[in-house]
């Protein structure tokens, strides 16, 4: 079985994704670290984040196994993540990456934005995760209080909509829904519901 899993930043969908993926005894792969690994490398490496050049290099040198989380976690690394993966040439290089990881045998969990539109649109299971831009603002702001750094709320909700404006609408593989997607708000959902009702998505869809 494949799960694809779409939504916006601080929808909620990572966390869905690791508690379905665990509960269903499947791998989850978290495609945004995908991006954010891309990026961290392009600055490590001194170089502009909107040279596809660069960018492209540095996503062809990827290993799934190698992140260091830390590293790639923080509001910098997600606006940076959302530049580099505005690039058709990255999304390009990164698509084969993707693919071979949800075609394991016995399928993946993948989350991220084009998952049901561009990497598996043949998944078993298509849930749109979203949740109203001062909802998602207010559970970033707290996860990046939670790792010590400052923040300011208004900033943050000034990001959260940036980044929504820049992935919804680049060239390649814009943040869409799927037709055949189940759309989920999580707006009034704490983990526990929101994790509930998208596991009764996946149980509907088995049947």
């Amino acid at each position: 079985m494949i799960i694809a899993i779409d939504g916006p930043a601080a929808s909620g969908k990572g966390t869905i994704a690791r508690r379905l993926a665990a509960h269903l005894a499947l791998p989850h792969l978290d495609t945004g670290l995908i991006y954010r690994a891309t990026a961290r490398t392009v600055l490590d490496n001194g170089d502009r984040l909107d040279d596809p050049d660069r960018a492209v290099a540095a996503a062809r040198g990827l290993a799934l196994t190698e992140y260091d989380e830390d590293r790639l976690r923080g509001a910098e690394m997600g606006e940076a993540a959302s530049v580099v993966a505005a690039l058709p040439p990255v999304r390009e290089a990164l698509i084969d990456l993707q693919k071979t990881f949800a075609a394991r045998p016995g399928g993946a969990v993948l989350d991220g934005r084009d998952i049901g539109t561009v990497i598996c649109p043949e998944a078993d299971v298509k849930i749109f995760v979203t949740a109203r831009p001062e909802v998602r603002a207010q559970r970033r702001a707290l996860e990046l209080h939670g790792r010590g750094e400052k923040v300011d709320y208004d900033v943050v909700l000034a990001d959260i909509r940036k980044r929504d404006e820049r992935d919804s609408g680049r060239s390649a593989a814009p943040l869409r829904m799927a037709p055949d997607a189940v759309l989920l708000d999580t707006s009034d959902l704490d983990v526990e519901a929101a994790f509930a009702a998208a596991l009764a998505i996946v149980e509907r869809a088995k049947k």
